[in-house]
Parts: C-alpha cells; structure tokens; sequence
C-alpha cells in the first residue's frame, strides 16, 4: 500500500468533508450578521486562531494515526475474530463502540488534568460557532489509546479510523448558536447545537455536561446529561488572554509543569497530575463543577 493511499484511508471522511465545513462557515457568518447585536458572532483573531490550529490538526493528526495504525494492527491479527465490514451489522455495532468510547474519553479528558490540558484548546475560545469546532488539540495521543478495545474485538484499524471520522464529521454541526431546538425525540436521542452549547460553558450549572459524540443517550444513561435553559457563557472558568497559538496549545502543560515542581510529595505529583482540574493539595478529588458551585454558594450566602 503506498502512502498516498494509506493518508487516504486514515482521512478521507473528513478530507470530503471540508468543502462542506467551508459553506457552513460562510453560511453561519450570513446568518449572524442578520441577527444583529444579540449575538457575540465571530471575532476575526479568535475565528483565524480556530483555523489554524485545525489547519495544523490536520497533519498531527494523521501522523499520529500513522503510528496508532501499527500498534492497531498488531492488535488486531490477534483478535480472536475479526468483523466482517461488508455487513452492515458491523458498521453499527462500529458506530456504537466509536461513539461510546468517545464518550469515556471525553469525560476522562474533563476530568484528569494531564489529558484537559489537551483538550483544552478546543473550549478556550469565548465565541461558539464553527470556527471553534475546527479548533483542534495538536495533542492527539490519548485520544487514540481509547480506540484499542475496538482492534483487540476485530475491527479493522481502516474501520476504526473511518467510523472515527463520521463522528467528528457530525460533531462538527454542533458547534453553532444558529440552529435552536430541534424536534424532541431528537433531542432525547441525539448530540445537538442546544445540548453542546451547554458542554462550552462556564457557568457552574452547566460544567461537566453533555459529553456526548453523536449520541447524547449517553450522558443521559450515565448521567450527565443537562439541558439547556439559558444562554451559556463561553470559554474556561479562567480563561487565556492570548493569541499566540502556542500558548493556547500548551499552557496548561506550562502550568502543569509548575505545579510539579512546587512540591516534592509523590501525593501531590499523582493530585496535580491525575486529579480534576483545579485539584489543590489538601483537596478532595471533587470536579471543578462541584467546588465552583461551592464557591457561588459561599458567595450567595455572605451576601
């Protein structure tokens, strides 16, 4: 197989799909700029930012999945069975397992410090529209080590990645303060732009929610599922007041990295390291959801 068409078995979803990302972008701006000032829109830096960090995505990612698809294939030729993909049967059962694992990353990486300091970049951005859905980790690495219970089942590393990437091809549409609520049984079933505008915010009701790919059963099954029923504020509950694309990748590795070397106490190594964000030493390991929402209700009282 030659590189070009292994590049193309690793990326083609979403390589056809960018056309379309493009006419959304276009289309979202249109649309906001009707709407006047109720809505925050696009800020040319912050939206430029989102683009070229996915830009770059791009390219790590698929070098990154070039050295996952060998680690995914040893795996699977040891598989005790191997799927079968011209039944449709396993492209469900695929689509399932991709969106579940998905789910399972997605609440770890809110949830261990050393993985959000990753997958921060994608929500330290203030604005919610489709530039901040191209507005991609260039640290993919745990990401893919969720993928290895699908080779270890039998399903092929192109599968995998395929399935992967008409996840991500629906997430994209999500990322959009245009589209209201939908019908109600796709709500309940389904990831949508009202259910993701929740799992963007800041708000302390809202942290920690809705972590769902394309199917939000998820969060309501292991709940975590919260709707929406006020406008979110964007962004971190600290946010980045810079435009350098290095800082925004990595400055929670920076920070990371300092707090490691304040202390000498293996405890506070594996709190700062694997505990939620915001962890402390002296802390219990409690979500920032939950000492945020302490916090405002000192607040509320004392006041």
């Amino acid at each position: 197989m030659s590189t070009v068409d292994l590049w193309e078995q690793i990326n083609q979803p979403v390589t056809y799909a960018i056309p379309f990302f493009v006419l959304a972008l276009v289309v979202e701006v249109l649309a906001l700029r009707e709407h006047g000032e109720d809505r925050t829109g696009y800020d040319r830096a912050d939206a430029r930012n989102s683009l070229l960090m996915g830009a770059v995505s791009v390219f790590v990612s698929g070098a990154a999945k070039f050295v996952a698809l060998l680690g995914y294939a040893v795996l699977y030729v040891h598989a005790p069975w191997q799927l079968d993909p011209r039944n449709p049967l396993s492209w469900v059962a695929v689509m399932l397992g991709v969106d579940l694992l998905w789910y399972v990353y997605h609440r770890t990486s809110h949830r261990v410090r050393l993985i959000w300091a990753a997958h921060q970049v994608h929500h330290n951005s203030r604005y919610f529209n489709y530039a901040t859905a191209l507005r991609q980790k260039w640290n993919p690495w745990f990401e893919l080590l969720i993928w290895i219970p699908l080779p270890l089942l039998g399903v092929a590393p192109w599968m995998v990645f395929t399935a992967w990437s008409f996840n991500l091809i629906y997430q994209f549409w999500v990322h959009t303060e245009t589209i209201g609520k939908l019908p109600r049984w796709f709500e309940f079933v389904f990831n949508t732009p009202s259910h993701h505008r929740v799992h963007h915010a800041s708000d302390a009701e809202y942290l920690d929610r809705n972590y769902g790919g394309i199917l939000i059963l998820w969060d309501r099954m292991f709940g975590t599922f919260r709707a929406e029923t006020f406008r979110p504020t964007y962004g971190l509950t600290k946010n980045v007041d810079s435009d350098n694309l290095l800082t925004l990748q990595y400055y929670e590795f920076g920070a990371l990295w300092r707090d490691l070397r304040s202390t000498g106490r293996i405890r506070d190594w594996l709190g700062y390291t694997f505990g939620p964000p915001g962890w402390k030493p002296g802390d219990r390991w409690v979500s920032k959801k939950a000492k945020i929402r302490a916090q405002a209700s000192d607040v509320a009282a004392s006041s």
